[in-house]
């Protein structure tokens, strides 16, 4: 895949097929556009590394700016897909509504999402942009709870720029550690994996701390 995704570093394909991926994974959260935009990245910085030192003998500044491309292109797509999930889940009236009632589960997420848009949001935004399915939650939920879009909009962009800047920054330092191997890549995929984790532990205790705080 490494290799691939090297030889579409430097045509406009590599930013269609993450951005699709990042779009899509709103609604089809297995698909790995985490994993894709790390990739993209390692190849990357290793490709570029490469050719340029080849060239001249000396590690360049070269890629800066793939790997802004590639930042941009994840963070842009990451809002866009988030605004469709957002406008569907308005739309969808009482369907979805119900649909939610029947989920114990979607239905706290919808009550925490609308309380914490309300304080501003930026916390829970964020890590749920990291946590797993945790950006399908939020963008369908604000939509569903009909939350301004000047509430969540803001936040969606922030929680794209962290989550793109964050995923590409791996795979670019995991390139210059490791080269473009696999070993590089599954490192950066575990610490990517590692803050989801967090970030889903933190979501979920988020409830008992403010029950605590109530009742003190």
């Amino acid at each position: 895949m490494l290799e691939t995704l090297g030889s579409l570093v430097d045509t406009p394909w590599i930013y269609v097929i993450i951005g699709a991926s990042v779009v899509l994974d709103v609604f089809l959260p297995v698909l790995p556009s985490g994993i894709l935009v790390i990739a993209a990245a390692t190849a990357a910085g290793t490709t570029t590394a490469d050719a340029v030192g080849a060239a001249r003998g000396v590690k360049p500044d070269a890629d800066v700016p793939e790997m802004l491309a590639l930042v941009l292109c994840a963070a842009t797509t990451s809002v866009l897909g988030d605004l469709v999930a957002y406008r569907l889940a308005w739309r969808g009236g009482e369907r979805l509504d119900r649909a939610i009632a029947r989920s114990r589960r979607l239905t706290a997420a919808q009550q925490k999402l609308g309380a914490a848009l309300e304080r501003g949001g930026a916390t829970l935004v964020v890590l749920a942009r990291f946590a797993p399915a945790g950006r399908s939650v939020v963008s369908l939920g604000a939509g569903a709870a009909h939350r301004k879009v000047a509430e969540f909009l803001p936040w969606s962009a922030l929680a794209g720029l962290m989550w793109a800047a964050y995923s590409v920054g791996l795979g670019y330092l995991g390139s210059q550690w490791l080269g473009a191997t696999w070993l590089s890549t599954a490192v950066s995929v575990l610490a990517l994996f590692a803050v989801g984790t967090i970030a889903g532990y933190v979501m979920s205790r988020r409830p008992s701390n403010q029950k605590a705080q109530q009742a003190a």
